[in-house]
């Protein structure tokens, strides 16, 4: 499935052969939570040089059913999409719906914190997780998330995993570490699918639990990796250590495999990442900011709604050759009068150019590596 086919540094380019054809890493991986990029239509996804989504297995479980998921004709025909599709395992929801509403803290702690909304709605125990949401239990184990992965038909699935907090002590990220551990090899056993299957490295914050899980995880007959959890310091200091996280890990997974980090993609951490060696990320940055007016370009964010683009009859971005700048030829003030009137127009031109910028700085960075000039590249570009 999947080979690394050229190394500057620890930054690799690597292929993933699928049924229809040849995707390159490293690569951003777009989130289609309930099976769809929110804003867009499905012709639109094209425009956007997307080459790899991620779907939601709690919340697409939840809205189709268990008869919806038998009848349910797979994401590739539902999504009428032929690139890579991967479906996580539900474990986010363990952590988001449980001590992240509790705390109000989110997987990194360094960024702004929410107010908490409530008591948890999760029980977890070492069988699996009692969900409680809108009156109803629901459970959900590593077997019962195979399962549903298999039904949704993605072509990489993920073990069922605990996510710890950034706020969680030793002991307990240390208990959530091992029961990820336990989760992984009965979803090995339960998978009964010709879907590749990725295991997931926990651990916290805590060097030597990474270095632990790594171990692990990448001992066992997994076809590719992913980190997860919490990042960052879990007691509020400056440094932001979801990097050192990552340089834990990589060294003790296998090289021919690929490494996919959950949940992370500031354009920063897309460079630091992929020189330590990931291959894919995903992240609702472009097309959450999107929503809302924030309009992404070589030279950073801006927020469309703001007053002083409302006479900018500039271009998004300079030389951007997306359909919406290039072929369209969308200005700022435009954009600007569709936000305010509140046209759905603006979130989709919006979202269709951000997804459109994030996958064409992953193009540059693999011309870069392939190049052996990935680390110019990335002084430059960040600078």
């Amino acid at each position: 499935m999947f080979k690394v086919v050229h190394k500057d540094g620890d930054a690799r380019l690597g292929i993933f052969e699928t049924p229809t054809g040849r995707i390159e890493t490293p690569s951003y991986v777009v989130v289609a939570t309930n099976g769809y990029i929110r804003a867009i239509e499905l012709d639109d996804i094209p425009k956007t040089q997307t080459q790899i989504v991620i779907a939601n297995t709690y919340h697409l479980w939840r809205s189709l059913g268990d008869v919806g998921l038998n009848d349910f004709p797979g994401l590739h025909d539902f999504m009428e999409f032929g690139g890579l599709i991967m479906t996580d395992s539900g474990g986010f929801q363990v952590f988001s719906m449980g001590v992240a509403r509790e705390t109000g803290v989110g997987k990194v702690f360094s960024e702004n914190p929410i107010s908490p909304k409530d008591s948890s709605q999760v029980k977890i125990t070492d069988s699996g997780v009692y969900f409680y949401e809108d009156g109803e239990e629901h459970y959900l184990d590593a077997e019962i998330s195979i399962k549903i992965q298999e039904q949704l038909g993605a072509d990489i699935i993920f073990a069922f995993d605990e996510p710890s907090s950034p706020l969680h002590d030793r002991a307990y990220t240390e208990t959530a570490m091992k029961r990820t551990h336990a989760w992984a090899l009965r979803s090995l056993e339960a998978k009964t699918s010709n879907q590749k299957i990725y295991g997931i490295i926990q651990g916290g914050h805590f060097r030597d639990l990474r270095k632990q899980s790594a171990e692990y995880i990448g001992s066992l007959p997994f076809d590719g990796f992913a980190i997860g959890g919490s990042f960052g310091n879990s007691f509020g200091g400056e440094k932001d250590n979801t990097l050192d996280e990552i340089s834990w890990a990589n060294p003790y997974l296998p090289e021919n495999k690929p490494r996919h980090l959950l949940g992370i993609g500031r354009i920063e951490d897309i460079f630091e990442a992929i020189e330590l060696g990931i291959d894919t990320m995903d992240c609702v940055i472009p097309t959450r900011e999107a929503r809302h007016g924030g309009i992404w370009s070589r030279y950073g964010r801006i927020d469309i709604l703001k007053g002083i683009y409302q006479k900018d009859d500039s271009f998004l971005t300079e030389n951007c050759e997306c359909y919406i700048c290039n072929e369209k030829g969308i200005t700022k003030s435009a954009l600007h009068s569709l936000f305010k009137e509140k046209k759905l127009e603006a979130g989709r031109l919006a979202t269709i150019h951000n997804i459109y910028f994030f996958n064409d700085l992953l193009r540059q960075i693999r011309e870069a590596i392939k190049q052996n000039r990935f680390k110019i590249f990335k002084k430059w570009y960040l600078n």
